[in-house]
């Protein structure tokens, strides 16, 4: 019971973080762009978790390698994608549309009946969150979150993996090096990173600390204490944050059905939570 009540404590700080840290970085937009902001994150988190990790590079297998690589790849996609799309769209809609990716592996992985229940709920909020008929609708944006949440469920996957096979600080130094191999040189291509000052590189480090470092160290020690299913729907919680953190730090106010469809959200991630196999 102890390792549920980590994993679930472990699983929550971080949703915390990434959406404050998103709703840091996203102050960034105006002036880095959010290949430029993204490049800050990730390659201020890789250095300072090498620092501190300082991982032993030759201990590691052909076979860790791999899943470090595929880890890093889903960290960079995840993360760059999803910043090019709160570019286009609001913080909690941009995070409640990534989503359909971790609802989907939970359906795919779901083998009680509940589990289905909770998913289709989620399903239902994720629905409702859209602008079905509204013009000011920014369907790249969407996309663009939608392709992130692919990336999420690769996240995911792979860091369910990596998490057993490789200590978790291990994982997480060299996954996040290899994603800032893929979103610095974009970042730098971008043009963005010319224009920074002291002020926006210290709010880059706090986005870097709150979103990348502190979270997907977070993250493993949640993967290695529950089922994949169980955390793939749990991070459902990250639409409520998202549009709090959107309305608290950047004024971004969501519709009465949209913060129903949030509500949604939430009471399957609850119930998922509640109902879930035993943590192994």
């Amino acid at each position: 019971m102890s390792e549920k009540r980590t994993a679930i404590s472990a699983a929550l700080t971080s949703i915390m973080c990434v959406q404050g840290g998103a709703s840091l970085a996203k102050r960034l937009f105006p002036v880095l762009g959010p290949a430029g902001a993204s490049s800050l994150r990730i390659g201020l988190s890789a250095i300072l978790l090498l620092l501190i990790n300082r991982p032993n590079f030759k201990a590691l297998t052909k076979q860790q390698w791999l899943c470090c690589l595929g880890y890093g790849v889903s960290i960079g996609g995840m993360n760059l994608l999803f910043y090019f799309a709160i570019e286009r769209v609001p913080l909690g809609l941009g995070v409640t549309v990534e989503f359909v990716g971790p609802l989907l592996l939970a359906l795919f992985l779901s083998r009680k009946v509940l589990d289905v229940l909770w998913a289709l709920l989620a399903c239902a909020g994720i629905l409702l969150i859209v602008p079905w008929k509204s013009n000011n609708v920014d369907l790249i944006g969407l996309g663009m979150a939608f392709t992130a949440g692919m990336f999420w469920v690769g996240y995911i996957v792979m860091g369910s993996k990596v998490s057993k096979l490789i200590d978790g600080r291990t994982a997480v130094t060299i996954g996040t090096l290899f994603a800032a191999m893929i979103i610095v040189p974009v970042g730098i291509a971008s043009g963005g990173l010319v224009h920074l000052t002291l002020n926006l590189f210290l709010l880059g480090l706090a986005v870097a600390i709150l979103s990348s470092a502190l979270p997907f160290t977070l993250d493993l020690v949640t993967m290695k204490r529950m089922p994949a299913k169980s955390f793939s729907i749990l991070t459902s919680l990250h639409p409520a944050f998202a549009a709090l953190s959107g309305l608290l730090f950047l004024g971004e106010a969501l519709s009465l059905i949209q913060w129903l469809s949030v509500a949604c959200v939430v009471f399957a991630s609850i119930g998922t939570t509640i109902t879930s196999s035993k943590v192994s």
